[in-house]
């Protein structure tokens, strides 16, 4: 019987601080930080690198949503890392380097964000390149830099798929 997505969030919330979850996959430091784990959602087979923190905890007041940082599957979240809420969601096959802070609304499918990045909410919103596909934005405030070909979402499939398989703790998270 498959699991809803529901029940993947509990199972993977209930085995987020131990490391390693055979049923959803997911990969999670020891020595990450994971704030208010009861708010965050992993999508499956999600790295959570040493060092990251996730602030699932700084939730706003009053009747909200519960869900407030949400990882789809294949997101690699590098070391040192740190994702705020309120109200993120990160689609599938999302890359972040080390050392990133992301703020932003949400980021879509099959996006590399590089090393010591801050991404934040409404960082660039052109209405011409709001909801298009494979291209760079770069600069602040961000701004169109180049098309991607047509080929980067089938790269960037394989290259967090590989990542994760590749994927080995580092022997002093092991002890």
């Amino acid at each position: 019987m498959a699991l809803t997505k529901t029940q993947r969030s509990i199972r993977a919330k209930s085995a987020m601080m131990s490391g390693a979850n055979e049923d959803t996959g997911n990969k999670v430091s020891r020595r990450a930080t994971i704030a208010g784990p009861q708010n965050i959602i992993l999508g499956g087979k999600t790295i959570i690198s040493s060092g990251a923190i996730i602030r699932g905890d700084r939730r706003r007041s009053g009747p909200a949503h519960a869900v407030i940082i949400s990882l789809g599957r294949y997101c690699l979240v590098g070391e040192g890392c740190v994702l705020r809420p309120p109200y993120k969601t990160y689609r599938d096959h999302v890359h972040i380097g080390a050392g990133s802070i992301g703020e932003a609304a949400t980021i879509g499918n099959y996006v590399e964000i590089g090393k010591n990045c801050v991404i934040i909410a409404q960082s660039y919103r052109s209405p011409e390149y709001c909801h298009t596909c494979a291209v760079v934005i770069s600069g602040s405030p961000g701004h169109f830099a180049e098309n991607l070909p047509e080929s980067t979402q089938d790269i960037a499939e394989v290259h967090t798929k590989q990542h994760y398989a590749r994927f080995q703790p580092l022997d002093r998270e092991r002890s």
